[in-house]
């Protein structure tokens, strides 16, 4: 966990922290990785730098075996409402998805684009999907990525493991939650 520098155009890009997906049984209690998503989203908007939260309000129409032993049913009202504790203001941008990662499907490049933004801090549930799905094309668009992996869980230990030690060195640098911040300056 090393991470060295942020750019002075760093955004923050929270991925799927939203009522449906924090009650899910994670690896880390999801209230706990609120409550460090809400640090770091307060850290970058005082700095005045972008923050981004993502919520995923359908899945992908392609078949899966994974859906085939799932548990179907209509999801709550509130599946896709953010988080409370994140803070949400006005000039937050909100990306709605309906795929893993944030970038396919959404405008979340041009946003960043507009705003000059040449790194993104990721965190957010689940660390294999939707946050590694979301580091792999930050990095494919040309992104500095960096990965506060005590912002982030999963559903699956050896899943969250796999993705934090052996995926993300290979797409930037990973560090806490702390260290981020004190890299704001």
């Amino acid at each position: 966990m090393s991470a060295t520098t942020l750019d002075p155009n760093t955004a923050l890009v929270l991925v799927d922290l939203q009522k449906g997906i924090t009650a899910l049984p994670t690896v880390h209690p999801a209230a706990e990785i609120v409550e460090r998503g809400a640090r770091l989203a307060a850290a970058f908007r005082e700095r005045g730098l972008p923050v981004v939260l993502v919520r995923v309000v359908a899945g992908a129409p392609g078949r899966t075996e994974a859906q085939r032993g799932g548990s179907g049913g209509a999801r709550p009202a509130d599946f896709a409402d953010l988080a409370p504790e994140l803070g949400r203001e006005d000039g937050d941008i909100v990306v709605t998805k309906h795929t893993w990662g944030a970038f396919h499907g959404t405008d979340l490049d041009l946003q960043l684009r507009r705003r000059q933004v040449t790194q993104v801090v990721l965190g957010g549930i689940a660390t294999s999907i939707g946050v590694e799905s979301t580091a792999r094309a930050a990095y494919a668009h040309g992104y500095h990525v960096t990965l506060a992996t005590d912002a982030m869980t999963d559903v699956d230990a050896e899943a969250h493991r796999n993705s934090v030690e052996r995926i993300f060195p290979r797409l930037g640098e990973t560090d806490s939650t702390d260290a981020i911040i004190g890299l704001l300056g």
